[in-house]
């Protein structure tokens, strides 16, 4: 229901944008998020915003660097990701949490991930 897009490997210092879209999920309503999860390591949110688009959430450690938007008339959230580091290396997965916060993200919509990988 969720789809990712956008995934790669790139060189430190480099940029991607990560798009979420819905299929056969109404958008209207859901608060969005990302989550990434390296090898070895917890599950972690990196960036989650309201519906329409109020009060995004960021990650301390890619504040300055990611921006989560959405766009509602597309169904379809980004994640713009500058200044790329190896330690953002990870499966990205987009969720979304009918209602919910920005701040308390609680997914009950998961798309299937996409690999960013950045090389040092």
């Amino acid at each position: 229901q969720l789809v990712e897009s956008g995934g790669g490997v790139v060189q430190a210092g480099d940029s991607l944008r990560l798009s979420c879209t819905t299929s056969g999920l109404t958008f209207s309503g859901y608060a969005m998020g990302w989550v990434r999860q390296a090898p070895g390591k917890e599950r972690e949110f990196v960036a989650a915003i309201n519906w329409p688009g109020g009060d995004p959430y960021h990650l301390d450690s890619v504040k300055g660097r990611f921006t989560i938007s959405r766009e509602n008339a597309k169904n379809t959230v980004y994640l713009q990701m500058n200044s790329l580091q190896p330690e953002d290396t990870a499966i990205y997965y987009c969720a979304g949490d009918y209602r919910g916060s920005s701040r308390s993200l609680n997914p009950k919509h998961w798309g299937q991930g996409t690999q960013v990988t950045v090389s040092s």
